[in-house]
């Protein structure tokens, strides 16, 4: 069995169109220690945006096994 990583982090992405978090994600910090830049759908302006990571970890660093 594989062990238990704890090197995936949760992300919040936040939209460069309103400013506003509308996305999570996890991300391995060993092999992507830039920002996470993604274009991904607003649905405050009905667009597709580029969404950036924030500096914030959100205090959540754990990622729930699955089931």
């Amino acid at each position: 069995m594989a062990k238990k990583s704890e090197k995936r982090k949760i992300v919040g992405l936040v939209c460069e169109a309103c400013k506003q978090r509308h996305y999570y994600t996890t991300k391995n910090t060993m092999n992507s220690p830039d920002k996470v830049e993604l274009t991904k759908y607003c649905p405050v302006k009905r667009v597709s945006a580029k969404q950036l990571e924030t500096k914030k970890n959100l205090g959540r660093n754990e990622v729930k096994p699955r089931r």
